[in-house]
Protein backbone atom coordinates (compact mmCIF):
# COMPACT_ATOMS: atom_id res chain seq x y z
CA UNK A 1 0.00 0.00 0.00
CA UNK A 2 1.23 3.36 -0.80
CA UNK A 3 0.33 7.07 -1.64
CA UNK A 4 2.26 8.26 -4.77
CA UNK A 5 2.94 11.99 -5.74
CA UNK A 6 0.15 14.45 -5.96
CA UNK A 7 -0.86 15.84 -9.81
CA UNK A 8 -2.36 18.86 -10.21
CA UNK A 9 -5.84 18.70 -12.27
CA UNK A 10 -6.05 21.46 -15.24
CA UNK A 11 -4.91 22.31 -18.63
CA UNK A 12 -1.26 22.11 -17.65
CA UNK A 13 1.40 21.08 -19.89
CA UNK A 14 3.10 18.74 -17.18
CA UNK A 15 6.22 17.95 -19.81
CA UNK A 16 5.26 14.88 -21.52
CA UNK A 17 4.70 13.94 -25.19
CA UNK A 18 1.53 13.08 -27.41
CA UNK A 19 1.25 12.25 -31.26
CA UNK A 20 -1.81 14.64 -30.49
CA UNK A 21 -0.80 17.91 -30.59
CA UNK A 22 -2.37 19.40 -27.51
CA UNK A 23 -2.09 23.12 -26.11
CA UNK A 24 -1.83 23.61 -22.96
CA UNK A 25 -1.03 26.36 -20.01
CA UNK A 26 2.74 26.31 -18.94
CA UNK A 27 2.19 27.73 -15.49
CA UNK A 28 -0.06 26.17 -12.93
CA UNK A 29 -0.28 28.40 -10.72
CA UNK A 30 -4.27 28.05 -9.60
CA UNK A 31 -4.85 24.24 -10.43
CA UNK A 32 -8.90 23.09 -10.45
CA UNK A 33 -7.76 20.13 -7.81
CA UNK A 34 -5.06 18.12 -6.78
CA UNK A 35 -5.13 14.32 -6.67
CA UNK A 36 -3.23 11.65 -4.90
CA UNK A 37 -2.68 8.12 -6.41
CA UNK A 38 -3.54 5.81 -3.53
CA UNK A 39 -2.46 1.79 -4.29
CA UNK A 40 -3.04 -1.31 -3.37
CA UNK A 41 -1.33 -4.25 -5.12
CA UNK A 42 -2.16 -7.98 -4.25
CA UNK A 43 0.95 -9.48 -5.14
CA UNK A 44 -0.43 -12.90 -5.28
CA UNK A 45 -2.99 -12.47 -8.11
CA UNK A 46 -0.90 -9.38 -9.45
CA UNK A 47 -3.94 -6.92 -9.06
CA UNK A 48 -3.80 -3.42 -8.30
CA UNK A 49 -6.31 -1.27 -7.12
CA UNK A 50 -5.99 2.82 -7.39
CA UNK A 51 -7.92 4.91 -5.74
CA UNK A 52 -7.69 8.50 -6.81
CA UNK A 53 -7.56 10.89 -3.35
CA UNK A 54 -8.60 14.32 -3.41
CA UNK A 55 -7.93 15.48 0.21
CA UNK A 56 -4.88 15.43 2.12
CA UNK A 57 -3.26 12.08 2.40
CA UNK A 58 -3.13 11.04 6.13
CA UNK A 59 -3.04 7.89 8.42
CA UNK A 60 -6.94 8.48 8.49
CA UNK A 61 -7.20 8.70 4.48
CA UNK A 62 -5.00 5.02 3.96
CA UNK A 63 -6.83 3.11 6.68
CA UNK A 64 -10.28 4.19 4.68
CA UNK A 65 -8.15 3.07 1.08
CA UNK A 66 -7.47 -0.15 3.08
CA UNK A 67 -11.13 -0.48 4.19
CA UNK A 68 -12.48 0.07 0.83
CA UNK A 69 -10.43 -2.20 -0.62
CA UNK A 70 -11.28 -5.26 1.81
CA UNK A 71 -14.97 -4.89 0.96
CA UNK A 72 -14.42 -4.77 -2.66
CA UNK A 73 -12.12 -8.34 -2.79
CA UNK A 74 -13.83 -9.69 0.88
CA UNK A 75 -16.45 -11.80 -0.57
CA UNK A 76 -13.45 -14.02 -2.80
CA UNK A 77 -11.05 -13.78 0.10
CA UNK A 78 -13.27 -15.81 2.58
CA UNK A 79 -10.40 -17.94 3.92
CA UNK A 80 -8.10 -15.50 4.82
CA UNK A 81 -7.15 -14.62 8.10
CA UNK A 82 -3.81 -12.66 7.90
CA UNK A 83 -3.02 -9.30 5.75
CA UNK A 84 0.48 -8.82 5.59
CA UNK A 85 0.70 -5.01 4.48
CA UNK A 86 4.31 -3.48 3.10
CA UNK A 87 4.48 -0.14 3.91
CA UNK A 88 7.16 2.44 3.00
CA UNK A 89 8.08 4.78 5.87
CA UNK A 90 6.09 7.44 5.22
CA UNK A 91 4.81 10.06 7.59
CA UNK A 92 1.17 9.10 7.39
CA UNK A 93 1.76 5.24 7.72
CA UNK A 94 4.44 5.03 10.11
CA UNK A 95 4.43 2.83 13.28
CA UNK A 96 4.56 5.57 15.39
CA UNK A 97 1.97 7.31 14.19
CA UNK A 98 -0.65 7.51 16.56
CA UNK A 99 -3.49 8.11 14.83
CA UNK A 100 -2.58 5.07 12.21
CA UNK A 101 -1.89 2.49 14.68
CA UNK A 102 -5.51 3.07 16.04
CA UNK A 103 -7.14 3.25 13.00
CA UNK A 104 -5.43 0.10 12.12
CA UNK A 105 -6.76 -1.54 15.45
CA UNK A 106 -10.23 -0.38 14.47
CA UNK A 107 -9.74 -1.71 11.00
CA UNK A 108 -8.67 -5.23 12.70
CA UNK A 109 -11.48 -5.16 15.42
CA UNK A 110 -14.07 -4.64 12.44
CA UNK A 111 -12.73 -7.33 9.91
CA UNK A 112 -11.61 -10.07 12.57
CA UNK A 113 -8.35 -10.20 10.58
CA UNK A 114 -4.82 -10.19 12.11
CA UNK A 115 -2.93 -7.99 10.36
CA UNK A 116 1.14 -7.55 9.87
CA UNK A 117 2.19 -4.46 8.89
CA UNK A 118 6.08 -4.67 7.47
CA UNK A 119 7.96 -2.14 6.93
CA UNK A 120 10.88 -1.09 4.09
CA UNK A 121 13.99 0.45 5.42
CA UNK A 122 14.70 3.76 5.01
CA UNK A 123 15.60 4.41 1.49
CA UNK A 124 14.94 1.04 0.25
CA UNK A 125 11.29 1.49 -1.25
CA UNK A 126 12.68 0.69 -4.80
CA UNK A 127 12.19 -3.10 -3.59
CA UNK A 128 8.28 -2.25 -2.71
CA UNK A 129 6.37 -3.76 -5.70
CA UNK A 130 3.62 -1.08 -6.04
CA UNK A 131 6.77 1.50 -6.46
CA UNK A 132 6.67 0.16 -10.00
CA UNK A 133 3.16 0.52 -10.86
CA UNK A 134 3.98 4.75 -10.29
CA UNK A 135 6.15 4.84 -13.44
CA UNK A 136 3.20 2.69 -15.36
CA UNK A 137 0.79 5.17 -14.78
CA UNK A 138 2.65 7.94 -15.62
CA UNK A 139 3.51 6.36 -18.56
CA UNK A 140 0.07 5.57 -19.26
CA UNK A 141 -0.99 9.67 -18.89
CA UNK A 142 2.05 11.02 -20.10
CA UNK A 143 1.66 14.02 -22.54
CA UNK A 144 -2.12 14.07 -22.14
CA UNK A 145 -4.28 17.04 -20.02
CA UNK A 146 -5.30 16.07 -16.84
CA UNK A 147 -7.75 18.70 -16.86
CA UNK A 148 -10.54 17.05 -14.51
CA UNK A 149 -11.22 14.66 -11.61
CA UNK A 150 -12.76 12.15 -14.27
CA UNK A 151 -9.75 12.37 -17.21
CA UNK A 152 -7.41 11.23 -14.39
CA UNK A 153 -9.70 8.57 -13.05
CA UNK A 154 -10.55 7.39 -16.66
CA UNK A 155 -6.80 7.09 -16.88
CA UNK A 156 -6.06 5.14 -13.86
CA UNK A 157 -8.80 2.62 -14.78
CA UNK A 158 -7.06 2.04 -18.06
CA UNK A 159 -3.95 1.84 -16.99
CA UNK A 160 -2.56 -2.00 -17.75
Amino acid sequence: MDAKATVNLGAFSRGGKSRIPTEAVDHDFQPEARLTPVGILMTETDELFVYGVISNVTSDCLVDRLQQWWNAVRSRCESTTTLLINLDNGPECHSRRSQFMLRMVQFVRDTGLTVKLAYYPPYHSKYNPIERCRGVLEQHWNGSLLDGFQVALDFIETMT
